[in-house]
C-alpha cells in the first residue's frame, strides 16, 4: 500500500498538507506526491508542504520542554531517558552547534536526508536549549530550503 492511497478521500491539497505533517515524509514526501501523483502546480505544492510542515514544529518548540518536565518528574524512568538523552546529544554534538550556531540548525533541516527535518530540528533545538524564538525562524528557513531542494528534485532540475 502506498500513502497516496491512504488518502484517496482526500482533496489532493488536503493529502498534500497532512503528509507534510507527518513525521517521517515531512515536506520530503508531500512535495513530490503533490507533484508527481496529483499533479499539483509546483508553487502551490512548496507552499502547501511547508506551512503543514511548520504546524508540528510550532507544537514541538512550545510543549515539549513542559511535557518532558512533567515526565521526569512523575516518572523514575523517564527522568533517566531524559538525562541519558541530553547528556549523551550535548557530549556528542554540543561543539558542532557552538561552533557553528544558526548554521548547523538551518542546514540540519535544510538537507534532504532521513532522520532530518523539521521535527528533528524542532527536537534538536529543545535538547540544546535553544529557545523558541530564535529556535522557529532558523527552523522555518530550514523547511523553506529543504521545500525548494525537494521541489527541484521532484521537477528534475536536479537530476541525480
Amino acid at each position: 500500500m502506498d500513502i497516496s492511497s491512504l488518502f484517496n478521500n482526500f482533496p489532493p491539497e488536503l493529502a498534500t498538507f497532512i503528509v507534510s505533517m507527518l513525521p517521517i515524509s515531512e515536506l520530503r514526501g508531500a512535495i513530490p506526491l503533490a507533484i508527481g501523483v496529483y499533479h499539483l502546480n509546483p508553487v502551490e505544492a512548496y507552499f502547501l508542504a511547508v506551512i503543514g510542515n511548520m504546524i508540528p514544529v510550532i507544537f514541538i518548540l512550545k510543549y515539549i520542554d513542559p511535557i518532558s518536565k512533567y515526565l521526569m518528574f512523575k516518572s523514575k524512568s523517564f527522568n533517566k531517558f531524559f538525562t541519558l538523552l541530553f547528556e549523551h546529544t550535548r557530549r556528542k554534538h554540543n561543539g558542532k552547534f557552538e561552533k557553528w550556531g544558526a548554521l548547523a540548525l538551518i542546514t540540519f533541516v535544510a538537507v534532504p536526508l532521513p532522520v532530518t527535518g523539521g521535527w528533528s530540528g524542532a527536537l534538536a533545538a529543545f535538547v540544546f536549549g535553544i529557545p523558541f524564538k530564535k529556535a522557529l525562524p532558523l527552523i522555518s528557513l530550514g523547511i523553506m530550503i529543504a521545500g525548494v531542494i525537494v521541489t527541484g528534485l521532484s521537477l528534475g532540475v536536479w537530476g541525480f
